[in-house]
């Protein structure tokens, strides 16, 4: 069985998380039992909710333990088979963690599936075909539900959620608006991702000058938001809602660090009637069918061409996350391992 390269969480950050909270250790891999595969991880996911999941706080899901493997989404082949279920050559996603390979039981439900990668690349499954994909259609489809005509915005536009989510609404002919940091990336927005506008909060520092940007980008103001930062943007978008609008609340990557992240103007949930619904994707399992055959359509028809932001070898994979908090990747952040 070959040596394992796995990346645990060493301790618990205090304010924002840095390096040394990361450990690179090595391990041998254990015999299979019967009825275990073992999968040599192609990429690893690295995705903003991590970070939450590295305090020790109540949540959606128990903390990522310290000493542990750091948890996450994996896609890769499986190497060696004691299941009648899979063989040696099987493309899988999975949440395998970070780590090169792992001993997988998959009678466990919900911890590993066959992928096709004929017509859809591998790495996709950790994004437009996977988790944040998902996440894009559950809150568009199940809780903005667009009607054609309507304007719908994004914050972290170019992020791997908010490239599908445009994607998506575009589809359903909707005027689409994203929320993104610097020229390059709104350039990116509105000539790959199909964005109508982007907004760029690096150049809109507060509540005012955002929402001057907000009225130009949305002349018949906002009837859906898709909400993954918080903060003052959120504010911002507060004062530009329509009546009955509709927020999904799906990150507040701006107060992943520990700090409190006021609301300026809640009574507006009142005065314009707003639905506000925060939701957790691997709740709603029922639907991903639906979801991943519509958005596997919109990548072979080429309608959606995510771009990826890959960093090499599982030593690389700490600072993917710091950078990933700091806005620095292009859609969808992932480490490549072979």
């Amino acid at each position: 069985m070959p040596t394992n390269r796995q990346v645990l969480l060493a301790s618990r950050p205090e304010g924002q998380a840095k390096p040394d909270n990361f450990k690179l250790v090595s391990s041998e891999t254990p015999a299979l039992q019967d009825g275990q595969v073992l999968v040599r991880h192609h990429y690893l996911s690295v995705d903003p909710y991590m970070r939450g999941r590295m305090n020790d706080s109540r949540s959606y899901a128990a903390p990522q333990p310290v000493g542990e493997v750091f948890q996450g989404g994996t896609v890769g082949e499986v190497i060696e088979s004691r299941n009648d279920a899979y063989r040696a050559g099987d493309k899988v996603v999975g949440m395998g963690g970070w780590q090169e390979y792992s001993v997988v039981d998959p009678k466990q439900p919900g911890v590993l599936r066959k992928v096709d990668d004929s017509q859809v690349p591998l790495s996709y499954y950790l994004g437009a075909v996977g988790m944040p994909g998902v996440t894009a259609w559950y809150g568009l489809t199940q809780i903005i539900q667009p009607k054609a005509g309507e304007t719908v915005t994004a914050t972290a536009a170019t992020g791997a959620v908010g490239s599908t989510f445009a994607a998506l609404a575009k589809a359903r002919d909707c005027r689409v608006v994203g929320v993104a940091g610097g020229p390059e990336k709104c350039s990116y927005a509105t000539e790959e991702l199909g964005y109508d506008a982007c907004v760029d909060y690096k150049a809109h520092g507060d509540v005012a000058s955002m929402n001057a940007a907000l009225k130009q980008a949305c002349p018949d103001r906002i009837d859906g938001h898709f909400e993954n930062v918080g903060g003052y943007i959120l504010d911002a978008i507060m004062l530009r809602l329509n009546a009955h609008s509709r927020i999904v609340l799906c990150g507040m990557i701006a107060g992943y660090d520990g700090q409190p992240l006021p609301m300026a103007y809640p009574a507006l949930l009142l005065t314009n009637r707003v639905k506000l619904q925060g939701f957790i994707v691997s709740e709603h399992m029922d639907l991903w069918p639906k979801a991943l055959a519509e958005l596997t359509g919109l990548v072979v028809s080429g309608k959606l061409r995510p771009r990826e932001s890959i960093s090499e070898g599982i030593a690389s994979a700490p600072e993917a996350l710091l950078g990933l908090l700091k806005s620095r990747n292009f859609g969808k952040q992932l480490v490549k391992l072979i």
